[in-house]
């Protein structure tokens, strides 16, 4: 099958909340309390706070399509739309999740790889990311593209605070 990124826009919303909130529950719903989950899929999900979000300068969203099939997402960030004080060289990638029928396929590598290949064409020097300290499989695989563990930020969900690592990568 071919695999399709396209930029969303927001004609979009409906299936961006729909994929994000499957997508979001699936990677974390073991690991916290029914009650937190939802309480941050209503915050993050919020339609008006998803319209906002997609008409933000500096962040833009991409649906990736394996056939005519979306499977997954993923949100970058530049400028003044980065959700840490950084480099103003650099791109973060805010969001990235596969649906799970599409996982283990190669997508999330075809993911950061078009969000290195879209930080070089902006001239960005680094690409960095947040990802919650218990997901080892997430981590191994950033470390496997080249990510580096530098720091690290509080996330909450719900009202259980919990640390992302921030990974970078050094861009040549």
């Amino acid at each position: 099958m071919a695999i399709i990124l396209k930029k969303c826009g927001s004609e979009d919303l409906a299936d961006l909340q729909a994929v994000g909130i499957e997508t979001f529950t699936d990677t974390f719903a073991a690991h916290n309390t029914p009650e937190n989950l939802q309480a941050y899929l209503d915050k993050a999900y919020d339609p008006e706070k998803l319209k906002e979000e997609l008409s933000a300068e500096g962040s833009t969203f991409y649906f990736l399509y394996d056939g005519a099939e979306l499977a997954g997402y993923m949100k970058i960030n530049v400028e003044a739309a980065l959700t840490e004080k950084t480099d103003a060289d650099s791109l973060e990638v805010e969001r990235i999740y596969i649906r799970p029928a599409f996982k283990r396929r190669g997508l999330g590598k075809y993911l950061i790889d078009k969000a290195i290949e879209i930080a070089r064409t902006q001239g960005k020097q680094l690409i960095w990311l947040g990802v919650w300290e218990h997901n080892v499989n997430a981590i191994a695989f950033y470390e496997k593209m080249g990510f580096v563990h530098t720091g690290s930020h509080s996330f909450f969900m719900g009202d259980d605070e919990q640390t992302d690592f921030i990974m970078t990568k050094k861009l040549g």
